[in-house]
């Protein structure tokens, strides 16, 4: 009776590895060299909208100082 539970357990866990590793195995992969260049190719284009490259307009900084306020 033991036996049969570990072995049941067992094939439960085997099972879901097969589920797992056929997902894996279904992913679309592509050469890391085409992926460096299609990741370089869209930096290129990209670098124009990249505010770390550019800099933030000062009036769009929401991390710029914060003004005084002055009552006369």
């Amino acid at each position: 009776p033991c036996r049969d539970m570990s072995s049941a357990g067992s094939l439960s866990s085997m099972q879901r590895l097969v589920e797992q590793l056929k997902l894996e195995a279904a992913v679309e992969r592509i050469k890391v060299s085409q992926a460096a260049a299609e990741l370089q190719q869209y930096c290129m284009q990209n670098a124009c909208k990249d505010a770390l490259l550019v800099g933030v307009p000062a009036g769009s900084n929401p991390f710029r100082e914060p003004r005084s306020c002055a009552l006369l």
